[in-house]
């Protein structure tokens, strides 16, 4: 009966014991709950507020952009950039309210900052490029523009692209690093633009003729400059034909209509003072 008692007493100890741990471990992972739970409302909150107030700065430093006589590539660059810093400090706020040291995680950015320098050094070109491109402007928003094999009009110089609008709407993105460091033709840099076209007429023709024609059909043409004077000559004595060359200059917005419209009177004019224009002819003397 003893013995009993005795067992009885212990297991009774022990059921308590196995209580009490099972109480404490509930109580701790409650506490871990309420604690992990308000760093993670509070993370949430952060990043609500923090998402307002980049909003509330970017629109504040467009409208100040804006106000301002600056360049509308750099405004683009800077609004680029700032999104990009202002969302990094979002992050890092963020994970330091989740617990996480800010300062490891400094660190730890620090230790792979080699790491990610050497993957992304094609970016921190390109980010250079753009930095040198805004401070040299070989090109600024809205000039036409041909670089590493494409034309376009400028439509944006981001920190590590410049967006070109194609003259078929189409959209292309270009390295600032290789712009940077490349060839770039600025045909909107210069008000003035020089347009050449190389005429064939016939051997035979009368080159006084088509001279005189020719500085007629010019000066009709108000687009055309009078300073530098068009010039007109004889440009060479092709297999065919005879080439005259003329040159005149124009205002650059002026360019393309002056070009189509002047082939398109040049050839209605010469067919109507019977000026002839050569076509390719093969003589074949059979022996």
């Amino acid at each position: 009966m003893l013995s009993f008692s005795l067992v009885a007493m212990f297991a009774g100890t022990v059921a308590e014991d196995g209580f009490s741990k099972i109480q404490i471990l509930i109580q701790q992972l409650i506490d871990w709950s309420v604690s992990a739970g308000g760093r993670i409302i509070g993370a949430i909150i952060i990043f609500v507020v923090g998402r307002f107030l980049i909003s509330f700065i970017k629109k504040i430093l467009f409208r100040v952009l804006s106000k301002r006589d600056i360049d509308t590539g750099v405004q683009t660059f800077i609004k680029s950039l700032t999104n990009i810093l202002l969302n990094i400090l979002l992050i890092i706020a963020v994970i330091g309210k989740l617990g996480v040291e800010t300062t490891s995680f400094a660190a730890l950015l620090a230790s792979a900052g080699v790491a990610i320098g050497m993957a992304l050094s094609g970016n921190l070109q390109n980010f250079a490029g753009g930095l040198i491109v805004l401070i040299f402007r070989p090109f600024k928003v809205g000039d036409w523009i041909d670089s590493q094999g494409v034309s376009g009009t400028v439509r944006e110089i981001q920190i590590f692209h410049t967006i070109l609008t194609t003259a078929d709407n189409k959209v292309i993105y270009v390295p600032n690093g290789a712009l940077s460091s490349g060839t770039v033709t600025n045909y909107s840099r210069e008000d003035t633009r020089r347009i050449e076209w190389i005429i064939g007429v016939e051997y035979g023709e009368n080159y006084d003729k088509v001279e005189s024609t020719v500085r007629r059909i010019l000066a009709a043409d108000s687009r055309v400059l009078d300073t530098p004077a068009p010039f007109v000559a004889i440009h060479a004595l092709d297999a065919s034909s005879v080439n005259v060359v003329i040159r005149v200059w124009v205002k650059s917005a002026d360019y393309w209509g002056v070009y189509f419209d002047m082939n398109k009177t040049i050839y209605s004019v010469f067919n109507e003072e019977g000026i002839g224009f050569p076509f390719p002819q093969l003589t074949v003397h059979q022996a």
